[in-house]
């Protein structure tokens, strides 16, 4: 019920990790709040102010608040569990448990591509990206950004520009828009992608809020592309996380003496992002490139499975699609196991590998 998923977001002190995990152990989210104390009190990293926080119920009462909200505005509420939550983000520890969405992108769409940069993008950023973007039209990408100022901006204009869907990640709730300057690109972006937040109606985009708003934009894409950043700045945030989630970062290179440059070529440097000259560096190192100028392998019928194997198939079919650690997870089986029926199944051409270390059934 959306209002026990919702309050739980609620709860003070309990964040999605911890949120999850009270789930976990009660079984649904109207469970965590019919459990009785003792119960909850055994629940590791549950302090008392959490449960009597839980007992209280107080906030179902805003969770009733906000359901009028997304009824009466045509929201999307996005549980960590549904088939429409954003499927790669859903496989990182710290996803969100609920996410608000207006809009009508999938967002679990075969390619996905985030773009973040400098609010104050230079002419040469502003090129950059434009040109990148162009050059991914054929493919049907999905782009995601944040719907600031500049680079991300001139993302979500680009992207409208080449008839591709873009979606926006926000840090605050769907009654407002920010920067108010980009109400109309959001209205467009309502019709052709959309914005999706995890934070309730009424909260302001906040500084604390964006560290937050950028995991999300980290893990929901393959790829993520840097165009222009300082030394410091919420672009390089959300490129270490996606880092951390084992996505595929690329950085524009720039002037060495240009500040909004440092970043890019300090990632680059470090190798903690490839170099990217155009769309065509990403389509290399992501293999979009020979999919598109080749049949995909099809699968072979009536195959002979291991044990192993068929494991891992019916956890596939059940899941849609799965990172390889939560394979081993959800198995039962050794990494090394799990490694080597994923191989045989390529083989076959019964599943296939996405990037981030992502199988699914072809």
């Amino acid at each position: 019920m959306l209002l026990y998923k919702i309050g739980i977001t609620l709860i003070p002190g309990v964040g999605d990790v911890n949120g999850k995990k009270l789930i976990s152990y009660c079984g649904s989210p109207e469970a965590v709040f019919r459990e009785k104390k003792k119960a909850l009190m055994k629940i590791p990293g549950i302090g008392e102010a959490t449960v009597s926080s839980i007992l209280s119920q107080k906030v179902l009462e805003r969770a009733e608040k906000e359901i009028a909200f997304i009824e009466k505005y045509k929201i999307k509420s996005l549980y960590y569990t549904d088939k429409e939550y954003p499927s790669r983000l859903k496989h990182c520890d710290d996803s969100p448990i609920l996410l608000y969405y207006k809009g009508n992108a999938d967002l679990n769409a075969e390619r996905i591509v985030g773009i973040v940069g400098t609010r104050r993008a230079t002419d040469y950023g502003k090129e950059s990206c434009e040109k990148i973007i162009e050059g991914l039209a054929e493919l049907d990408v999905l782009i995601v950004s944040g719907l600031a100022y500049g680079i991300d901006t001139c993302s979500h204009k680009s992207a409208l520009d080449n008839n591709l869907k873009t979606v926006g990640v926000v840090a605050h709730g769907l009654d407002r828009i920010y920067p108010s300057d980009n109400k109309t690109l959001a209205k467009k972006m309502h019709r052709n992608g959309g914005i999706i937040t995890e934070f309730l109606s009424e909260t302001n985009p906040d500084r604390e809020n964006f560290p937050q708003r950028n995991r999300i934009i980290a893990g929901m894409v393959d790829a993520l592309v840097v165009v222009e950043s300082a030394k410091r700045g919420g672009a390089l945030i959300t490129a270490d996380i996606a880092n951390s989630y084992n996505r595929d970062v690329f950085a524009v290179p720039g002037d060495i003496n240009k500040k909004f440059s440092e970043g890019c070529n300090l990632f680059i440097k470090t190798n903690r992002a490839a170099l990217i000259q155009s769309a065509d560096d990403i389509k290399y190192v992501m293999r979009w490139e020979t999919e598109t100028k080749k049949p995909a392998k099809q699968r072979k019928l009536f195959v002979e499975l291991s044990d192993e194997e068929q494991i891992i198939v019916d956890l596939l079919k059940e899941t849609d699609q799965a990172g390889i650690d939560h394979i081993v997870a959800d198995s039962g089986l050794t990494p090394s196991k799990v490694a080597s029926a994923l191989l045989n199944l390529e083989f076959e051409g019964i599943v296939r590998s996405l990037p981030g270390k992502i199988y699914k059934m072809t």
